[in-house]
């Protein structure tokens, strides 16, 4: 034991100096660096199954069931569309080749298990104890753990930290909950999903619908209003339209009313769209409208720890709920991106101020975020349509229509479906949003996020040099502006 884990367990009258319950991103990062910095500290996570029964290991949303799948499935799909520009580029194979859903699935999940493992060494590396139990308040300091087999013993904590994440919504009509799979399965799905109806419109929806449809799958994706709600609206139907044109078949205002088994064990669904009530009879029904908090169930009311309407937890700029020993963060926290790397980064900063170390607090303004949709789809700060409500006439947006190099030598690539386009608040020239669709966008938008944190201008991207050829230098030579009304010109990044 170090001196300072030394005289912390001499002067508490606890059993750890921090309790974390849930074992995700932000709940692993901060257990580890509080152990770091000589706090005893103890984890418990418990995954309950799904509605189908699925369930996984310690890690969390984003290394079971979340970014890592996802963008694995996304990149074999990607594959797909490579292989015909392999053909334009001279290479000699066949392209009309199929996809083995199952070997992918067993890949995919025999990574996972590795990251599975590894997260428990980490642990056990770090001196934090980890507990395989479900966790419940008994009072501000003690939390009562519940084992599978329903055995139960109880710990202490000068302060607990509530990062438990959420779990996927499903659709309120009859069979909803009991026929549809979710991101919980989808990436362990054991058999080829088939003709697939993908009710919702979030990323999640149209991530899982795009690499389905990449491998080849009957796609259909149900729409109650607008694509990614969220995000930029102009992206969000270039994406829609996109993957219209590569396959994924869209059903616009339209929500379920009833899902039903048939005699040969397919699922019929019958949905109230605009024009009327449609059915139509599919192999995997995929629910991906939302998801919702896992506070019910840890006795958040008996020790004063205040939620809102959608059941995340009220918290303070320092991650304090209205309980001051009690924090929480991460996807679970009311007004918290649901995103990992801010997890991550809110986890560790808290480990920091609870051990005196910082009084930083986490800035969740310019972090870049990435759809990877089969167009992928980088943003970093202000939508179009937010911008333009919070600085009404003090906004100019640069933009432009780009070719990649890329996929000049195939001829089937458009010409018009990547863009890019720069929104900067005119009174001071800050860029204050940027948005990007096309390949890599995750690879290309990462590193504008260290510039437009630090309030880059419009004039200081015009004078930066570029690598030439790449995609990235778009970003730079932008100088059409949207408000004088033409269309974007293309440019060939080749010249």
């Amino acid at each position: 034991m170090g001196i300072i884990k030394f005289f912390s367990a001499m002067e508490s009258k606890y059993q750890y100096d921090l309790f974390v319950i849930g074992g995700g991103s932000g709940g692993l990062a901060s257990s580890k660096m509080s152990s770091d910095f000589g706090l005893r500290v103890g984890l418990a996570d418990f995954v309950q199954p799904s509605p189908q029964g699925s369930t996984w290991g310690l890690g969390g949303t984003c290394v079971n069931v979340g970014c890592i799948p996802k963008k694995m499935m996304h990149c074999a799909a990607l594959f797909a569309e490579l292989r015909h520009d392999f053909v334009a580029a001279g290479w000699n194979f066949n392209p009309e080749i199929s996809h083995d859903w199952v070997k992918l699935r067993e890949g995919v999940q025999k990574f996972v298990k590795r990251l599975n493992t590894v997260h428990e060494n980490n642990l056990k590396g770090k001196n934090v104890q980890y507990y395989n139990k479900y966790a419940s308040f008994v009072d501000q300091h003690t939390v009562e753990l519940t084992d599978a087999q329903g055995g139960k013993e109880t710990v202490t904590a000068e302060n607990i930290l509530i990062t438990v994440g959420g779990r996927p919504n499903y659709p309120d009509c009859p069979g909803g909950r009991e026929y549809t799979i979710s991101s919980d399965d989808i990436f362990a799905l054991e058999k080829p999903p088939g003709k697939t109806l993908v009710i919702g419109a979030s990323y999640v929806a149209l991530e899982c619908s795009g690499f389905l449809s990449g491998f080849g799958y009957d796609v259909t994706v149900l729409v109650r209003s607008v694509l990614l709600r969220e995000y930029d609206q102009e992206m969000a139907q270039k994406i829609g339209r996109y993957m219209e044109k590569h396959g994924t078949k869209f059903i616009y205002e339209a929500t379920p009313t009833k899902i039903e088994k048939t005699e040969d064990g397919r699922l019929r669904v019958t949905w109230k769209g605009k024009d009327g009530e449609h059915s139509d009879v599919f192999d995997t029904v995929f629910s991906a409208i939302g998801r919702s908090a896992l506070t019910k169930g840890l006795n958040l009311e008996a020790v004063g720890v205040k939620v809102a309407s959608n059941g995340k937890v009220i918290v303070k700029d320092d991650d304090k709920t209205t309980v001051d020993n009690i924090y929480s963060l991460g996807d679970c926290a009311e007004g918290r991106p649901e995103f990992t790397p801010t997890a991550i980064m809110a986890g560790r900063f808290l480990a920091r101020r609870l051990t005196g170390r910082s009084t930083r607090l986490m800035n969740y303004a310019y972090n870049p975020v990435t759809v990877f949709t089969p167009l992928e789809y980088g943003c970093i700060g202000y939508t179009e349509e937010k911008a333009k409500s919070d600085f009404p006439n003090d906004i100019t947006v640069f933009y432009t229509g780009l070719k990649p190099l890329e996929w000049i030598l195939n001829p089937a690539r458009e010409s018009d479906a990547c863009f890019a386009k720069l929104i900067v608040r005119t009174s001071d020239d800050r860029v204050i949003g940027l948005h990007y669709l096309g390949p890599y966008a995750g690879e290309i938008t990462q590193g504008y996020a260290v510039a437009m944190l630090k309030g880059v201008t419009k004039d200081e991207f015009d004078i930066t040099g570029a690598i030439h050829p790449t995609i990235s230098e778009e970003m730079i030579r932008m100088t059409q502006k949207k408000d004088l009304g033409a269309a974007p010109k293309l440019s060939l990044i080749h010249i």
